[in-house]
């Protein structure tokens, strides 16, 4: 669906694939121009060229998200390419489930790039929204973020942080015209849950996690960021949205 966006700024960080990448050519499809951010330089290339080629404008800007400075320039590139900033995705993110995250190093990183990223985000674009009247933030959490999960300590602390965050934020600026939600996905085919899934048994678990009987897409994530961000949502704020198939009911 058309948003009728155009003249606005839309900003996805972990746009180089998956969710991210949906969600950036979502915002294009609305007539949003986009910035596209992300480690992997290469995706994010990608990203910019699957939006040229459908007639839209984006740019791509390299950003660690755990890294403040990053983040800082991030948003201005923003501000200078584009001179506001509607609307923010902080999606970037990383799933440690193959690694033992009772490591300190491993502890450090999730939390680093999945909770501490989100915050510097927030940081950097919510002053940059206010300087244009609004805007409206989704910040990517996941089920695990409202369940627990016993083989991934440090991804269930991150994304439960991140709906905190989310609520906090949307309360402190609820008068400002700044809206701020989340997204709490269930399991979703992407390049991140294709190496958990690469056999077919354990492919077969994952899709038997929901009701469904399916993993989501990334597009059905991407179309809830949007409708988020559009005024169609203008009076949510602070929602934390499932989208899992039905996995969190059951």
């Amino acid at each position: 669906m058309n948003y009728a966006m155009a003249g606005k700024v839309a900003l996805v960080t972990g746009a180089g694939s998956g969710i991210g990448r949906a969600t950036a050519l979502a915002f294009a499809k609305s007539e949003a121009r986009v910035v596209v951010s992300d480690v992997n330089e290469t995706g994010g290339a990608e990203t910019v060229a699957l939006i040229e080629a459908g007639g839209g404008t984006a740019l791509f800007q390299r950003c660690d998200v755990s890294k403040a400075d990053d983040v800082k320039a991030l948003v201005a590139r923003t501000v200078e390419a584009y001179g506001r900033l509607d609307y923010a995705h902080n999606n970037a993110g990383v799933n440690s489930m193959t690694r033992s995250e009772w490591d300190d190093e491993v502890w450090a990183w999730a939390i680093g790039i999945n909770l501490t990223g989100v915050m510097l985000c927030m940081r950097e674009q919510i002053p940059a929204m206010l300087a244009g009247g609004g805007g409206a933030i989704v910040n990517t959490s996941s089920i695990n973020g409202l369940t627990g999960n016993p083989s991934q300590p440090a991804y269930v602390a991150s994304k439960h942080g991140v709906i905190g965050l989310t609520r906090m934020a949307a309360l402190k600026h609820a008068r400002d015209n700044i809206r701020v939600n989340a997204v709490c996905p269930g399991v979703i085919e992407t390049a991140m849950t294709a190496a958990v899934a690469a056999r077919p048994e354990i492919k077969a678990i994952m899709e038997n996690m929901t009701p469904m009987g399916r993993m989501g897409r990334p597009e059905e994530i991407a179309n809830a960021v949007v409708w988020l961000c559009s005024d169609q949502a203008s009076f949510v704020t602070g929602h934390p949205m499932v989208i899992d198939g039905g996995a969190v009911a059951g």
